[in-house]
């Protein structure tokens, strides 16, 4: 996301629609017909909506249950650790950091991309190829499908004490996510008091910017106290986005009620 006032938009489609409305909600079930109201936001048929949500059921990606979906499958994972990433709990820092090497030898394109992936998921930051750090402040045990694929491809060094700590945490551009979390506070707010009217004129808007808000938490560094920059606003993002989120879901909710007969 570039650093601008108003958070960037794109067309949207059907699955994607899909994807985000349940990533928004715990569990992770609605019926049909909400799945299809939701794509009506953003102008997509009720025929377009219906024929991804069958393609999706068919990949993996959701399961029918009769008068609805759920996710299932790579997306039920990632909806877990949105889950987590909007209540990050840092464990006290002892002043260690983890390191994760890649030992010498030739790894297919395929790896190197799985490792990226499953390093960053992590919260890992790659500080020169072919190596990742963190300060050792999380739960070793968080995300094991991601920590197979590092462990599998790295040697795992714990209770590191290097020499420039500023350098490994400049990895992690704090300066950039900050940049990025004050963007997306700014535009929370100026959509604050239309989700308290329950104005469903702003929901495609807002919708975006739940999504944003969302992906930014799951690219938080996590960094202990002792790291943060002045002024790290990641905080201040999770106290808003949880008045945002109620906003939005309620708002959307009495949206939906209007189409409900009776």
């Amino acid at each position: 996301m570039s650093n601008k006032r108003d958070i960037e938009t794109r067309p949207l489609t059907a699955r994607s629609v899909i994807a985000s409305t349940l990533l928004g909600v715990d569990p992770p079930r609605l019926p049909t017909l909400a799945l299809v109201r939701s794509g009506e936001l953003f102008g997509l048929s009720e025929g377009a909506t219906r024929t991804a949500l069958s393609r999706m059921a068919a990949a993996g990606d959701l399961e029918a249950d009769g008068t609805g979906y759920r996710l299932a499958g790579p997306l039920l994972d990632r909806h877990a650790r949105q889950q987590t990433a909007r209540d990050a709990a840092p464990r006290p820092w002892d002043g260690t950091w983890e390191l994760a090497v890649v030992p010498d030898g030739r790894r297919t394109a395929v790896e190197r991309a799985r490792l990226r992936d499953a390093a960053r998921r992590l919260r890992l930051a790659e500080v020169r190829e072919g190596c990742w750090a963190r300060p050792d402040n999380l739960d070793p045990a968080r995300s094991p499908t991601e920590r197979a694929v590092v462990d599998a491809q790295c040697l795992i060094l714990r209770g590191a004490r290097p020499g420039d700590a500023d350098a490994l945490v400049a990895a992690f551009d704090p300066e950039g996510w900050a940049a990025t979390a004050r963007v997306l506070l700014d535009a929370m707010a100026r959509a604050q008091p239309a989700l308290d009217d329950r104005d469903a004129e702003v929901l495609a808007t807002t919708f975006h910017i739940d999504a944003a808000v969302v992906r930014h938490l799951l690219a938080d560094p996590a960094l202990p106290v002792e790291l943060e920059p002045p002024d790290w606003p990641a905080r201040s993002l999770r106290d808003a986005f949880a008045r945002f989120d109620e906003g939005f879901k309620a708002t959307w909710r009495a949206w939906y009620r209007t189409f409900e007969p009776g």
